[in-house]
């Protein structure tokens, strides 16, 4: 607290600042102050901050500092992810428009972002994209492998996917998935330019 401000004014300067934050956590920390039994003063005192804080946070009028969600997340024992879950839930869909789309390009070959990769999912983190490969040209990252799996769906043209010592042909319609771990390498085949669906995870190329 800077010299001559009261708490009143922190409070009215956080309520202005929360109406910029899109999530809340006081009905959880309110739910499981009271299942344990503890009162507001019980909680601010272990917590060191003011017993009407925890009140104003408890009614989602405030929106609490880091350190103080923290503190009192320790205090009251709640698991960080279930207090972060309906952040998630918040934005259960993303929508990436098509001129919007990131794209990048290994040699002569273009993928274009479709799913964005999530750090918030963990091991189920994964991205999409669409692989456009000219006449004769083949992928080169895979051919050493990495982890995770792979699923893919040809758009247009016939591919060639080279999976350790085996070849598959793969044309139009087809689709195929496999673990990453081996060495793979997808080859247009065809006579035209070959567009392909494919899924990775973990991610490997939108990583940032």
């Amino acid at each position: 607290m800077t010299s001559g401000q009261n708490e009143d004014e922190i409070i009215t300067s956080e309520l202005e600042e929360d109406k910029k934050v899109p999530y809340h956590f006081g009905e959880k920390i309110r739910t499981v102050r009271e299942r344990k039994g503890y009162t507001l003063k019980v909680v601010a005192q272990k917590a060191g901050v003011s017993e009407s804080l925890v009140s104003q946070i408890e009614r989602n009028r405030v929106s609490p500092a880091i350190d103080t969600l923290l503190t009192l997340a320790d205090v009251l024992d709640i698991n960080l992810e279930f207090l972060f879950e309906e952040y998630h839930r918040k934005r259960p869909v993303e929508i990436i428009r098509s001129g919007e789309r990131r794209s990048i390009k290994e040699d002569d070959i273009e993928y274009s972002e479709i799913a964005r990769a999530n750090e918030g999912d963990g091991e189920h983190s994964l991205e999409s994209y669409k692989l456009m490969i000219p006449i004769g040209a083949h992928t080169h990252r895979g051919s050493y492998g990495h982890l995770g799996r792979e699923v893919g769906y040809i758009i247009k043209g016939q591919a060639q996917l080279q999976y350790e010592n085996t070849i598959y042909n793969i044309s139009e319609g087809d689709s195929v998935s496999f673990s990453a771990s081996a060495p793979h390498t997808l080859v247009n085949i065809g006579d035209i330019p070959l567009e392909a669906l494919w899924v990775v995870s973990p991610p490997q190329r939108f990583v940032h």
